[in-house]
């Protein structure tokens, strides 16, 4: 079965949407009940969604923690 899934699990507050795919809760929990045809419908929707979304990292990372502390940010 195709997915759009690539294990990045995070819902975007404002949109909705998964950071890492672009579903919904909704269509995450149905997704293997979905047809074919369905799951083709939605997937043809992710890129669009996947742009109206700003991403930003959950927590500082150490390459930019460093940065920071060198005065590069």
């Amino acid at each position: 079965m195709e997915s759009p899934c690539i294990l990045v699990c995070s819902i975007d507050e404002k949109t909705g949407y998964c950071f890492g795919c672009g579903r919904t809760r909704n269509e995450i929990g149905a997704w293997t009940l979905y047809t074919d045809a369905d799951r083709h419908a939605i997937m043809l929707a992710l890129p669009a969604r996947l742009e109206t979304m700003v991403r930003k990292p959950r927590r500082e990372t150490r390459r930019a923690r460093m940065a920071r502390e060198r005065g590069d940010a």
